[in-house]
């Protein structure tokens, strides 16, 4: 799935209890918009959305449309559903939107690892809706006492929901109790973006991607680049930027009851639709949200006390995986070997690294492997173009730590007759310290596999990226800030997968070479987010630790995965879908953060280190056990340094790296896109 929608229109929607989690900096509508407001063109128009789902290239893009309260000669309300499909599970095609027998609609940009059953040949929403179909349909929202469904054996939609392991955002139209339910996971890893009613725009919007405001767009296409930019200069009524109220979506589930049936339109206009937000409803998961780590500050008996009195012993041979017992080296489900496990892991280097480590590594590489587990259709397409060379899933590489821990792990989990795209991109050709680590990376990787690995490297100049610019811009937004554009620019490159493949490193040949053009057709692109906000890895992290102990740096962390879904998640899953590409983030499978909350912050990291040996110290540990031995005494480097992008950006916008230095640029807001 590559994006989904939903245009409420013509009944007010009341979002003042969110407020201010809402984050609108806009006044929310709780009564109907003023008659001289309503004849105006809508600021943001579904052609734009439709637009823009269009540009990810999916396989099919469908839009149902549901009329509340019609007569014969007009409807109270409307609402308008879009669904851009991308299909990569399953082996029948699903067209999205889904609608059902009864009516219920469904719109689901998302994959289920865990918590509802999902065959190997199934399709993620399929199942959802089967298992959504189900629920109970009554007012109760989930309140058992007042429940009858549940004496029935239904559970409410927030159960059913909270269940879900991995990422999603969602529409769901319960036609029976006339409710629309929307969300997104509780770690925001899917985009979803909301339009909170406003006296100069009374509709309701969701959107996996930023519209283009219609005030500025030409009546024609809106494929050009050049429309997709920032529009300053239309403002509503209060001096606010028109697309200012169009904000993230705070990670939770959502409903707004609809039932206008009993409401007499031709006289009064008294019904008003409210948002309410709905509670989690799974312990476990309300503890990963809640960032419950049981060993925060080690006592003097307690710091060198052998985990081994902390962690369970099996956990050296076996782990728990949505509450299955798997052993180390069999897939969770069909119980059938890894393809490249090295005999080291079980014979040798596990013998002289930590449980904490072993533990982490075996939830990392069973989090791979449901990212990477194809079905058949996938596996027939192969057998059928054995010519080819089908490329299924690509890496967005640095040649880091992290990123070298996701690339040995992919390697041991997806099958050998599949090669493996490694996407670096530079703004300062080969002299770009990404660059520099990512050959290296892709050295250290052909000694410990024969694994055929392409490192594409992907080159850039930013004077050069005008247009480009100007269509990230709209990406990013509601982020605004130069930081987040040179990490969405660089991103955006990257999933694109459009540059130059190194004949000699491809082919381990040692004389004549030859550069060639490629471009990476993966449809899966691995990210290494949420490893630093887990294992301690940026540099404010040792400043607090320093400032104020064990105590202040698990507040800091806390605070970063608490907010990674408005900082990162929902800038960069827009960012890299715009390509038609599928973001996934093993570092953040629920089982691996909860493995690493289950783990001892000093175990996590050691900041009285220094740079290269503390920080991310349980994954440096886990690159060793992977024979990574380069890889697990790199620095942290962030991709907008790495790729030397915040240089350019700086002398671009500031003139010199000293004056952005001075202004702080990069958080900067950016007010007009430079030419």
């Amino acid at each position: 799935m590559c994006g989904i929608g939903l245009i409420i229109s013509g009944v007010p929607i009341d979002s003042s209890s969110l407020l201010p989690e809402s984050g609108s900096d806009c006044q929310p509508l709780a009564s109907p918009a003023p008659e001289s407001k309503r004849g105006h063109e809508p600021i943001l128009r579904a052609d734009n959305l439709k637009e823009c789902l269009l540009r990810r290239g999916p396989d099919h893009l469908g839009i149902q449309k549901v009329f509340l309260g019609a007569t014969t000669t007009k409807s109270v309300a409307e609402l308008h559903f879009l669904g851009a499909t991308l299909q990569l599970r399953g082996i029948s095609p699903v067209h999205q939107p889904l609608v059902d027998t009864t009516g219920n609609i469904l719109v689901y940009n998302g994959e289920i690892f865990g918590g509802i059953d999902v065959g190997i040949d199934n399709n993620d929403t399929e199942r959802l809706m089967h298992e959504l179909e189900n629920c109970c349909s009554c007012d109760c929202h989930g309140h058992k006492i007042s429940c009858h469904c549940f004496e029935e054996g239904h559970i409410s939609v927030p159960e059913l929901l909270s269940t879900i392991k991995g990422p999603w955002a969602l529409v769901y139209w319960q036609a029976r109790s006339k409710t629309i339910w929307f969300g997104r996971d509780a770690f925001g890893r899917r985009s979803l973006l909301v339009h909170w009613p406003t006296l100069d725009d009374a509709r309701f919007l969701l959107s996996s991607v930023s519209p283009i405001s219609s005030a500025k767009m030409d009546s024609g296409s809106a494929s050009t680049s050049d429309n997709f930019e920032l529009n300053e200069g239309f403002e509503v009524a209060d001096g606010t930027n028109a697309l200012e109220c169009l904000k993230e979506l705070p990670c939770g589930i959502y409903s707004i009851r609809l039932d206008v049936s009993e409401v007499n339109w031709c006289e009064s206009q008294d019904f008003i639709g409210e948002v309410r937000k709905h509670e989690w409803t799974d312990p476990q998961l309300k503890k990963l949200i809640n960032w419950e780590r049981t060993f925060i500050e080690p006592k003097s008996d307690e710091f060198h006390l052998n985990c081994e009195d902390l962690i369970e012993q099996d956990m050296l041979h076996s782990t728990f995986s949505n509450g299955k017992h798997s052993k180390v080296g069999v897939l969770e489900d069909q119980r059938k070997p890894l393809p490249n496990i090295p005999d080291s892991f079980i014979n040798g280097a596990i013998r002289h690294s930590s449980l904490p480590a072993q533990k982490v590594l075996l939830a990392l590489r069973e989090s791979v492997m449901r990212r990477t587990d194809f079905n058949p259709v996938f596996q027939a397409t192969f057998n059928e173009n054995r010519e080819e060379k089908l490329v299924p899933v690509a890496l967005l590489f640095s040649g880091g730590l992290d990123s070298m821990i996701l690339a040995a792990l992919l390697d041991q989990c997806l099958d050998t007759r599949y090669e493996i795209d490694l996407l670096n991109v530079s703004f300062d050709g080969q002299l770009a310290p990404d660059r520099i680590s990512a050959r290296a990376g892709l050295r250290e990787l052909q000694r410990i596999t024969p694994r055929r690995w392409r490192l594409v490297e992907i080159d850039a100049d930013l004077s050069t990226l005008t247009s480009e610019t100007k269509h990230v811009m709209s990406l990013i937004f509601p982020a605004k800030t130069y930081m987040d554009l040179n990490i969405g620019i660089a991103l955006w490159l990257a999933a694109g997968g459009d540059g130059w493949v190194d004949d000699r490193i491809f082919n381990h040949q040692q004389n004549d070479h030859q550069r060639l053009k490629y471009k990476s057709e993966a449809k899966i692109l691995l990210v290494g987010s949420g490893a630093d906000e887990q294992c301690a890895g940026y540099s404010r992290h040792k400043t607090k630790y320093r400032s104020g102990g064990w105590r202040a740096l698990g507040e800091e962390m806390k605070l970063d995965m608490q907010r990674i879904w408005k900082r990162n998640l929902g800038r960069d899953d827009r960012c890299i879908s715009d390509n038609g590409k599928e973001a996934r983030f093993p570092f953040l499978d629920e089982d691996v953060i909860e493995t690493l909350l289950e783990i001892p912050l000093w175990e996590i990291a050691d900041l009285d280190q220094p740079p290269g040996k503390g920080d991310k110290k349980i994954l440096r540990e886990v690159a060793r056990l992977l024979g990574l031995e380069e890889a697990a005494n790199l620095p942290k480097r962030a991709i907008q340094f790495g790729s030397r992008i915040a240089r350019e950006s700086n002398r671009k916008n500031f003139g010199s790296n000293r004056a952005a230095n001075q202004a702080s640029a990069g958080s900067v807001v950016i007010h007009k896109p430079h030419s």
